[in-house]
């Protein structure tokens, strides 16, 4: 997943944690994520546009 992360404005992922992969690589490479948000992946079709907020959660 490393190479489409490096071409992401942002990330998104049904589970993990700060200290999953996920959060290290977008931490490396400067990008936004939220990660550990349950069916958002199932619920967002592709190409459709969302904004990311960091500034809540844990």
């Amino acid at each position: 997943w490393e190479p489409v992360m490096k071409r992401a404005a942002a990330i998104v992922t049904n589970r993990g944690g700060r200290t999953c992969h996920a959060a290290i690589i977008a931490r490396e490479l400067g990008v936004p994520a939220v990660v550990g948000c349950g069916d958002a992946t199932d619920l967002l079709k592709d190409g459709t546009l969302v904004t990311l907020s960091c500034a809540e959660g844990d």
